[in-house]
């Protein structure tokens, strides 16, 4: 692993375990697990957010429904074929755990990577700018992670004039959100999507 994908891809939360790990897949030997945790707002609000980990990290680990954890790992995608489609999946990976501090902001997260689609600028009702972004994240042995991320107000402004390809650095929060998804059969479904909420962002220079 390069300096580059060390520090282009970072994540501290601190919540507590909403739901409790099942095994999801084994690679090279190891088992990893899935589980969500439970990250509280600054408002009373909470985000619910799915995480893996490897079975050997987590040896020793008490992760039962309401133990509180906080750790530092990396914003990854993956994708999942769902019947006959292929459907891009979220997960925080966990890279170490962390003392747990009442300072410290329970949610943070610091990207940097390339903008790998034409940004979607819109309003909303009350006049609310949005601006919604996927973010090409480089990872080791040429791979990658792609990561939408939502900008607000001046900044939705500021990246809506973006071009596919430039390099940018975000920072901000992972946050869930339901939506309702209209289906093929005119039924609407209640779906979640995890994104990157942003704050503060910079444009890289290229080399």
């Amino acid at each position: 692993m390069n300096n580059e994908t060390k520090t282009n891809n970072r994540v501290f939360l601190s919540g507590t375990v909403y739901a409790e790990p099942k095994f999801s897949h084994e690679l090279y030997g190891e088992g990893f697990y899935e589980f969500v945790l439970e990250v509280p707002r600054l408002s009373e609000q909470k985000d619910y957010i799915p995480v893996t980990i490897s079975e050997r990290l987590s040896c020793g680990v008490r992760l039962t429904e309401g133990e509180k954890i906080s750790f530092y790992g990396q914003f990854r995608s993956f994708n999942k074929l769902v019947g006959d489609k292929s459907k891009l999946m979220l997960t925080v990976f966990v890279r170490d755990f962390a003392t747990e501090s009442d300072s410290m902001n329970p949610n943070v997260a610091e990207l940097t990577g390339y903008i790998c689609k034409p940004p979607m600028y819109r309003t909303t009702p009350f006049n609310r700018e949005i601006c919604d972004l996927l973010l090409a994240v480089n990872r080791a042995y040429d791979k990658s992670d792609y990561i939408p991320c939502i900008a607000w107000g001046r900044n939705a402004r500021f990246v809506r004039e973006i071009a596919v390809g430039q390099k940018i650095s975000v920072s901000g929060r992972i946050q869930s959100r339901e939506y309702n998804k209209k289906l093929e059969s005119g039924e609407c479904e209640v779906r979640t999507a995890y994104e990157l909420s942003v704050n503060k962002i910079f444009i890289e220079e290229s080399n």
